[in-house]
């Protein structure tokens, strides 16, 4: 059985972070891991408290993961420290790990802030240059790519300046824009579009981090990169449109992956 480690946050409300990435994982059919690298107060409505995993436990967790069941693939998301950052770093170098996908968490989606700035330039500095994908959403793609996006021309701008300055494929998520959710990968020189309606459901929260899970599984199980996206586009798209709800809070969000995300300074 192939087998992926989630190194992200934990959400309490089990819609995001830790919790939505090993549902995702278990049905996406891999074995997974978690190391985590903080503990949440949160749910739909927003994010009460955060407390944050000490760098040497956080050493200590991917050690013993690692040391015992190699991930086929690993998922980032979550890493709110900059030390933290650099824990992960050296230890996916020491390592040698392999079909990484980062989703780079900046903001819950109800807004809070989830990352430094400092811990922006370190992700971007320290692990994008080892992933094979980051997944960012329209405002973390203006951030990483220091380019405003209005239009689909200023998205394949930014893919491919985040590619050029990181190394790395990126897949920007539409779930910002007015008209549609595409999102676009940039690999290998290509651009993927992905389309894909709007649909009618608040209930998004955890979105993204189900995205680059999936997308994390596929690889593991020998997918290509467009196809581990087009496969995982699928089934994020068929768990919005089911449309479940099951707490009088969720909502109201939008519709879209990682809805009403914002980075602050």
């Amino acid at each position: 059985m192939k087998k992926v480690l989630s190194i992200a946050g934990s959400d309490s409300s089990g819609g995001a972070g830790i919790q939505a990435d090993i549902k995702t994982m278990l049905s996406n059919g891999v074995y997974a891991m978690s190391v985590i690298t903080s503990l949440t107060a949160q749910n739909t409505l927003g994010v009460r408290a955060v407390q944050n995993a000490d760098p040497v436990f956080l050493r200590q967790q991917l050690d013993c993961v690692f040391e015992d069941i190699m991930p086929d693939a690993v998922k980032i998301g979550m890493v709110p420290g900059e030390e933290m950052v650099e824990v992960i770093a050296d230890r996916l170098r020491f390592y040698g790990a392999s079909n990484i996908v980062v989703d780079p968490v900046m903001a819950a989606s109800s807004g809070d802030s989830l990352m430094s700035r400092k811990s922006v330039n370190s992700l971007i500095r320290e692990i994008l240059p080892l992933a094979t994908l980051v997944t960012p959403n329209i405002p973390e793609a203006e951030v990483l790519s220091g380019i405003k996006i209005y239009g689909r021309e200023d998205i394949m701008q930014a893919a491919q300046r985040i590619y050029s300055d990181c190394g790395c494929s990126v897949l920007i998520k539409g779930g910002h824009k007015e008209h549609d959710s595409d999102d676009m990968l940039y690999h290998a020189g290509e651009f993927y579009s992905f389309e894909s309606k709007r649909m009618e459901n608040s209930n998004t929260h955890g979105t993204g981090c189900t995205l680059s899970s999936a997308i994390a599984s596929n690889l593991a199980k020998g997918m290509t990169l467009p196809d581990s996206v087009k496969r995982a586009k699928k089934y994020i798209s068929g768990a919005i449109a089911a449309g479940l709800d099951i707490g009088h809070g969720s909502g109201p969000l939008d519709h879209g992956y990682d809805i009403k995300t914002e980075y602050k300074n």
